[in-house]
């Protein structure tokens, strides 16, 4: 690591302990030349996700975006934050352990809409609604009679 105050390429670390709740590694370093410290910090480097939408364009995930989606479609239900949180967590961490560096948003929205089945069924047909672009009633009706099926 090069040292900020007179350049020198080699240092020691002094100290090493977890930051941001294990995210990062907060270090400690001493120049071996000036003998100054300094901090570094040492985070995973990700590679970013690009959602691939349905008119071909590109854009890179966004966490909040989809979040968002799903708040809409909880609106006055008893579904927690932390639930929400907890499946764009899941569907995040399942897009990164991908091999895939591009996804459609056809595959966010179907891994979307399977978890938010198991955590509120009212608000899985609301997301559906707006994700499938349900046309009428009876495209409202065959959702809701699959889904009475599925149980």
């Amino acid at each position: 690591m090069k040292c900020p105050f007179c350049g020198y390429l080699e240092s020691r670390v002094v100290d090493s302990r977890p930051a941001d709740e294990g995210e990062r590694i907060r270090r400690r370093r001493e120049c071996l030349s000036c003998l100054k410290r300094f901090t570094t910090y040492e985070m995973v480097e990700t590679l970013p996700i690009i959602v691939v939408k349905k008119d071909k364009s590109r854009e890179p995930f966004e966490r909040n975006k989809l979040l968002n989606g799903l708040l809409r479609a909880c609106e006055k239900r008893p579904v927690s934050l932390d639930a929400l949180e907890h499946i764009v967590d899941e569907i995040e961490s399942e897009l990164l352990n991908s091999l895939e560096r591009e996804v459609t948003s056809l595959k966010i929205g179907e891994l979307t809409m399977e978890k938010l089945k198991m955590v509120d069924e009212i608000a899985y047909v609301r997301f559906a609604s707006v994700y499938r672009q349900f046309a009428d009633v009876n495209s409202f009706m065959e959702e809701i009679t699959r889904l009475l099926h599925e149980r």
